[in-house]
C-alpha cells in the first residue's frame, strides 16, 4: 500500500532523514521504533506532504505521492493523527469531527462514520457539546483519532498517542486502535512505548539517526539487545 524508497530529507542544512527506505502492506499494523530525534515524525510529515524531501520516492497504492500537497494526500485516502492531539480547542467534539470530512462530500456516508466513529469512542458521544479544550488529555486523544477516521483513510498515521496518557486510557485507546485495524484501515504508528509498539504491530522499523537500523515482525524484534541501542544508547 505504503512504500517509502531511499528518503533524504533535510531541515536547512541539518540531514534528518538519510535513505530511509520502508513499506507498509495493505491491513498491517506497522510500528516505527526510536528514540527521540531520530527522525520518526519527519518521516509522517513527509508522507503527509507537509515536509518536502530532498531525494527519494514515496508511492501510495502505486501512485507517487511526494510532491502533491497535504489536502491531495489525505483525498487520497492517508490521514495523520499529529503528535500533542493539534485539537481547535474552542469547537466542540462534533465541529472537530465534521471538521475531518471536510473534503468529503458523500453526506449519506458522512453520516454513517460519524454514527459508527461514536460507537467506537463512546466517551466522545457523551461529550458531543462540549468544547475540545475542555476533554482530559486521553479523550482529546481519542477526539484526534475520532477526526482522523471522519476522512474515511485507506491508511492512518499516528505519532506518539499514547504520550502521556494515563494507564487505563492508554490501553482504551489501544483497544480502539486494534478494533480500527479489524475493520481494514492498515495503520502506521510511531510509538514511544516500544513494549506497547510491539504488542500491537504485525512489524516494526527501528530509527536511528534518521535511518532504519533494524526491521522485522514483532517476535523478531521483541527482546532483541539492539532495541535498548536503538533507545538508549546503551548495550
Amino acid at each position: 500500500m505504503l512504500e517509502v524508497k531511499d528518503l533524504f530529507l533535510y531541515y536547512g542544512k541539518a540531514e534528518v532523514l538519510h535513505n530511509v527506505s520502508l513499506i507498509v502492506n495493505e491491513g498491517e499494523i506497522v510500528s516505527i521504533l526510536g528514540s527521540n530525534g531520530t527522525g520518526k515524525t519527519a518521516l509522517l510529515r513527509s508522507i503527509s506532504g507537509l515536509l518536502k524531501p530532498r531525494e527519494g520516492i514515496i508511492s501510495f497504492l502505486g501512485q507517487r505521492i511526494d510532491m502533491l500537497p497535504p489536502h491531495e494526500i489525505v483525498r487520497r485516502g492517508i490521514a495523520h493523527c499529529p503528535e500533542r492531539k493539534k485539537l481547535f480547542p474552542e469547537m466542540t467534539v462534533s465541529e472537530n469531527l465534521e471538521l475531518g470530512a471536510y473534503l468529503r462530500k458523500d453526506v449519506d456516508g458522512i453520516r454513517k462514520d460519524l454514527r459508527e466513529t461514536l460507537e467506537l469512542f463512546p466517551l466522545l458521544q457523551e461529550r458531543k457539546s462540549q468544547e475540545a479544550q475542555t476533554l482530559s488529555g486521553g479523550e482529546q486523544q481519542m477526539l484526534t483519532l475520532a477526526r482522523a477516521l471522519m476522512s474515511k483513510p485507506k491508511l492512518l498515521m499516528m505519532d506518539e498517542p499514547s504520550l502521556g496518557l494515563a494507564p487505563i486510557m492508554r490501553e482504551k485507546l489501544m483497544d480502539s486502535i486494534r478494533e480500527i485495524s479489524r475493520r481494514g484501515i492498515t495503520i502506521l504508528i510511531v510509538e514511544q512505548d516500544v513494549c506497547l509498539a510491539l504488542d500491537l504491530c504485525d512489524r516494526a522499523y527501528v530509527f536511528q539517526e534518521g535511518t532504519v537500523s533494524m526491521e522485522g515482525s514483532r517476535d523478531e524484534l521483541a527482546g532483541n539487545p539492539r532495541i535498548k541501542e536503538a533507545y538508549f544508547g546503551i548495550t
